[in-house]
């Protein structure tokens, strides 16, 4: 298993059922193709993402993953956690008015499909220091001297660590 592209777009959404909207996405992509939706609130920026990607495609191949599927690893990696529970309620799709960041991984250019069912926009990937604080339950103490997404990419590596 390998990244060959991986693109990472922002969406505001409005989910009226996240089984409708999974077979919408499942509908999209080709065999082999990878399109993971993430809370985009939960996101410390496109390095946390890329981090986190890069750490689960690794875990599948050092054969240290936690989970069977590369998407629900990608949950994992990205929320720095263990327990997929925990990782979807962090990460994981809700009905209602919720920010989208879109992975597209090994997959042609699906911003217009999409866009057809979300508003693409970039700039809820941005980082909210605040909510993710909240989120995360980081301390004071971590933002020292590291900012958020730093935060998170240290706490992505650790899951290595801690294996």
């Amino acid at each position: 298993m390998h990244m060959d592209n991986l693109r990472i777009l922002g969406f505001r959404a409005k989910i009226d059922s996240v089984a409708d909207t999974l077979k919408t996405i499942d509908s999209i992509k080709k065999d082999g193709e990878i399109i993971q939706l993430l809370n985009a609130d939960a996101i410390a920026g496109e390095n946390h993402i890329i981090h986190g990607v890069n750490q689960a495609f690794l875990a599948f191949e050092r054969g240290e993953n936690l989970a069977k599927d590369i998407s629900v690893e990608i949950v994992l990696r990205c929320s720095a956690q263990r327990q997929i529970s925990k990782a979807f309620k962090i990460l994981g799709l809700r009905e209602g008015e919720m920010n989208l960041c879109a992975i597209l991984i090994n997959c042609d250019d699906y911003t217009c499909e999409l866009s057809n069912h979300f508003t693409l926009d970039d700039g809820v990937l941005g980082c909210d220091t605040e909510k993710l604080i909240e989120i995360y339950d980081i301390s004071p103490v971590e933002l020292v001297n590291n900012s958020a997404d730093e935060v998170m990419i240290d706490r992505i590596t650790k899951l290595n660590v801690d294996y």
